[in-house]
């Protein structure tokens, strides 16, 4: 039972009006490759996976009844595909989070559960981590052995907790983005569960989520080039994440803001493209 008649509002009817996807008795070749594509999804995060990257070699076990939808699951998840996308690049709290995600579909509840498998990863190893979520009383009753890996988060059940709706909002942010392409790369939830506290929702795809504003509070009074003060025009503000300085190296900024007018809007967001920023939002200033 959906939580919320928002859904639509919030960006999560894609999984709240969805059935969980099954491996059924009978199953057809199409019925293989519809589970192979729905754990991809929900495994890597709705990250875009290359034809050079598919494990086709896993693919044709689970094709050929060799493998449950467990195992599926699981293998995915030990891969170097998996590895590479989500572990390499990631703080350990941050890989815990995606973890809680991928494989049980919900956001995690307190620190303890960052705790215990932070420390699993360190005395046996991120495999063995893998399979204390694959394995646990928690999936088997969600999913078993045939289902792949849903959001639970976004509804009522047993054994979800309150919390868990607020926090998966941290983790997801829409149909469309990927665990990759989002605008905060760190842990989204270690101060939240360090405090015990619960978040308030963010709907996917939000601004507020997007943009974090300078602590120092102060917005700027130049556009690119010029000074926007006393302009007769009016003004927009373009609130931007995570552009680069130029030169070597490499080194992405902090979330800024630029004012500009109407006439210098299009070349700004232009400029800002070319620097790699994200566009968080383009609002009214004056």
């Amino acid at each position: 039972m959906a939580i919320t008649t928002a859904a639509s509002r919030l960006g999560t009817t894609a999984y709240t009006d969805a059935s969980p996807v099954e491996l059924r008795a009978n199953w057809s070749a199409d019925d293989a490759k519809g589970i192979i594509r729905t754990v991809y999804r929900q495994v890597l995060g709705n990250d875009y996976l290359m034809q050079s990257e598919r494990l086709t070699a896993l693919e044709s076990l689970l094709a050929n009844g060799q493998v449950t939808v467990r195992d599926f699951v699981r293998a995915v998840a030990k891969s170097e595909l998996y590895k590479s996308k989500f572990l390499y690049p990631n703080f350990h709290s941050r890989v815990i989070e995606l973890n809680f995600k991928h494989f049980l579909g919900r956001a995690p509840y307190d620190e303890s559960e960052i705790v215990e498998h932070l420390d699993r990863y360190e005395t046996q190893g991120f495999d063995a981590d893998v399979d204390s979520y694959i394995d646990s009383e928690e999936y088997s009753e969600n999913f078993g052995d045939s289902i792949v890996p849903y959001y639970r988060g976004f509804s009522t059940q047993k054994g979800q907790k309150t919390v868990g709706f607020t926090r998966i909002f941290q983790l997801y942010r829409g149909y469309a983005n990927s665990d990759r392409a989002q605008v905060a790369s760190g842990p989204h939830l270690a101060a939240e569960l360090a405090r015990n506290s619960a978040s308030a929702v963010v709907p996917a795809s939000s601004d507020g989520f997007a943009y974090q504003a300078s602590k120092q509070g102060t917005a700027p009074n130049r556009t690119f080039g010029r000074s926007a003060v006393g302009s007769g025009d009016r003004l927009y503000r373009i609130e931007v994440s995570g552009t680069r300085n130029p030169g070597y190296p490499k080194i992405r900024r902090s979330s800024r803001e630029y004012i500009v007018s109407y006439e210098d809007l299009s070349s700004t967001l232009q400029r800002i493209n070319k620097l790699g920023g994200k566009v968080a939002s383009v609002s009214i200033a004056q």
